[in-house]
């Protein structure tokens, strides 16, 4: 999803670097400025956890993990109970197949179904990544062809495939009626969005324009769709995109935020900022748009989290770790919010998951 899919923590390989250590402040979990978060707790101790995102009833979160000491070598889908105490405990299992590699999981409404795009029916192990040295070091994101999107309960048994054309389907998300899935493909020749109806499959292709289109999301009432695009324009930038699309890759390190009507219509770039702009997604009051951003740093980190209005204007920074704030995501109720972080990390690469209290 979104996007990430196993695609932003691979962005985070190639940003987090040796360089980053000249960077590296004292490890906290609150940071001066962060004037929005108050009651914030680190939920994961390790590895890489990303993209959590919240039950419709906003108890519960799915997620998608990676960590080699625990035997999980590419990322595999978690849920766990949010815990609203401090004498709660998190505790995660592993509702995945365990094989392959898996992405981008959502809960349905019903609270007892989850979306997710897996690789597992191309091979139980994981996918390999790509000979970036083939590419001048170059950061590269593989689009795996047997990704494709199931439904499953939360023993973890698939009860649905969902997608099934050959190619990579990913990065799903569902409207707020769990109607319709919107998500990233590239069966057109092009990565592009479909909203799906998930009971007739019936779908339409709400993008149109050459480049990576994904990482989508539905506005809280269902009426428009924000998400993060890459736009080559230059003949040399188009002749690379092409190149590596054709070999089933893309190299996303510039992208800008966009909204449109739910069905694509008046389609908006909202952002002009330059570098990686992702991960966009709605406030549940449907007033502002809250995303990952590199933007301000010269040498494309950190990344670090910001608000803005519809129109892509008053731009507020809310996060401050010196390495990787990203894939922010509010409670239904809108007071609390998830997010992953390197902070409090210990100077390693871990990417945890942390949930404060939202003040506006």
């Amino acid at each position: 999803m979104k996007l990430i899919t196993a695609f932003y923590l691979l962005l985070l390989t190639l940003f987090v670097s040796p360089v980053m250590a000249q960077y590296a402040t004292q490890d906290t979990v609150h940071f001066a400025g962060e004037k929005h978060f108050k009651n914030i707790r680190q939920l994961t101790f390790g590895g890489d956890n990303a993209e959590a995102y919240w039950s419709y009833d906003g108890k519960s979160i799915v997620f998608q993990k990676t960590n080699p000491k625990e035997g999980l070598f590419c990322d595999q889908i978690f849920m766990a109970k949010v815990p609203f105490t401090n004498n709660e405990k998190f505790t995660p299992k592993m509702i995945g197949t365990g094989k392959g590699r898996s992405t981008c999981s959502y809960f349905l409404p019903d609270g007892k179904h989850i979306i997710y795009a897996s690789t597992h029916l191309g091979a139980d192990s994981c996918p390999p990544t790509p000979d970036r040295a083939k590419y001048g070091n170059k950061y590269i994101w593989p689009l795996y062809n047997s990704y494709d999107i199931f439904m499953a309960d939360m023993s973890g048994k698939i009860v649905k495939q969902i997608t099934k054309a050959k190619g990579y389907d990913a990065e799903a998300t569902l409207s707020p009626d769990g109607k319709k899935m919107i998500y990233c493909s590239d069966k057109s020749g092009d990565l592009e969005l479909y909203v799906m109806d998930l009971k007739s499959g019936k779908e339409i292709r709400v993008t149109h324009e050459l480049g990576y289109d994904g990482g989508a999301w539905f506005s809280p009432d269902g009426t428009k769709i924000v998400w993060r695009a890459s736009r080559p324009k230059t003949p040399e930038a188009i002749k690379e995109y092409k190149e590596l699309l054709a070999e089933g890759m893309v190299a996303p390190t510039n992208m800008e935020v966009f909204v449109a009507n739910a069905d694509g219509s008046n389609p908006k770039q909202i952002t002009a900022l330059g570098q990686a702009n992702w991960a966009p997604n709605f406030t549940p009051d449907g007033k502002h748009i809250i995303f990952c951003s590199n933007h301000e740093y010269k040498y494309g980190f950190p990344f670090n989290m910001y608000l803005m209005d519809l129109e892509g204007n008053h731009i507020e920074k809310i996060s401050r770790d010196k390495g990787f704030d990203a894939f922010p995501m509010f409670s239904p109720d809108g007071k609390r919010i998830m997010f992953s972080s390197n902070r409090n990390n210990g100077g390693t690469r871990d990417t945890n998951l942390f949930v404060a209290d939202w003040v506006d």
